[in-house]
């Protein structure tokens, strides 16, 4: 029987790892890149950049990869998009300073190996290869403004991918609490004989909103999210609502977070039914996709930005 025993011990085959979850987020106040477990523990900055103004940020843990954007010196046109290793080791610029103006949320399109993202003072939605190569402007809404920065309703903040549907979707802030703010949706490609500044495939799915900034999707369940950092009762807060609800009948987004302190950054785990999100009050906070079971994860980090949620394996 031992013999038997000692057998099957030896056959039997090793546990497989299991995955570890772990949030990246930036801090504009020191340009930190900050990771920790999403219980809040484990805190460590494993990039430091200075006044770089870091904003959006996106992982790819296959790659062992982080991306993330620097908002640079707004008025000084000096922007730019890096990466380093998960550890925070080999950094390197994928687009240089200056190649984009005030870059914002990022988004990652691993399929097609590419990063997109929102341009502010710039009023442009962009993206290049994952190499930095191919630098492109998909959407224009300056309308010909010269001027930078001048208009904020023309400002790109926030963006989201479907990437099997084709679409991005992103939002325009507009001015403070002016209830300016509008999302919307265009295709991944500029229909043949259109150009940036003139598409007509752009819809407008929502107005009217405080000031939203990041967005994110649950493309299964055709639902999109975004953080609004204008004033309270509907800014400060995390919003929901259908992605595909036909224009004239869409209903008032569901606000399902509030009382944050100019809320920015917002990341779906989707496999686990939760979210993660930042505030420029430097607070980091977990919910549910309701907002149910909200938790604060840790206070006082500085002015937080973009977040990421990444299942890495130990």
């Amino acid at each position: 029987m031992s013999e038997v025993i000692s057998q099957k011990t030896r056959s039997r085959k090793p546990a497989k790892e299991e995955p570890t979850g772990r949030l990246f987020f930036l801090d504009l106040s020191m340009g930190r890149v900050m990771s920790c477990t999403p219980d809040g523990s484990g805190l460590r900055t494993i990039v430091t950049l200075g006044r770089k103004l870091p904003d959006g940020i996106v992982v790819d843990p296959d790659a062992g990869h982080i991306y993330w954007t620097n908002m640079g010196i707004p008025n000084a046109n000096d922007g730019s998009v890096m990466r380093a290793d998960l550890d925070g080791g080999n950094i390197s610029t994928i687009v240089p300073e200056g190649a984009t103006h005030t870059p914002k949320q990022l988004q990652l399109d691993k399929k097609n190996g590419r990063l997109y993202w929102s341009d502010r003072e710039g009023m442009r939605v962009m993206r290049v290869n994952l190499d930095g190569s191919k630098l492109e402007t998909l959407v224009d809404t300056s309308q010909g403004d010269l001027r930078p920065g001048t208009d904020a309703t023309k400002w790109c903040v926030g963006i989201a991918l479907d990437v099997e549907r084709g679409q991005l979707y992103w939002t325009q802030k507009g001015p403070d609490n002016a209830g300016q703010g509008r999302i919307f949706r265009a295709g991944l490609e500029i229909p043949k004989g259109q150009h940036a500044e003139r598409r007509a495939d752009i819809d407008l799915l929502y107005g009217g909103l405080p000031e939203p900034i990041d967005l994110d999707l649950d493309v299964a369940a055709r639902m999109m999210y975004w953080t609004d950092r204008g004033d309270p009762p509907r800014g400060n807060t995390v919003n929901r609502a259908p992605m595909d609800a036909p224009s004239g009948r869409r209903e008032e987004p569901e606000i399902i977070f509030n009382h944050l302190m100019e809320g920015i950054g917002l990341a779906l785990d989707l496999k686990n039914a939760r979210m993660f999100l930042t505030d420029l009050g430097g607070s980091v906070y977990r919910c549910n996709l309701d907002g149910s079971e909200r938790k604060v994860l840790m206070i006082a980090e500085g002015n937080l930005s973009g977040i990421a949620y990444a299942e890495i394996s130990s």
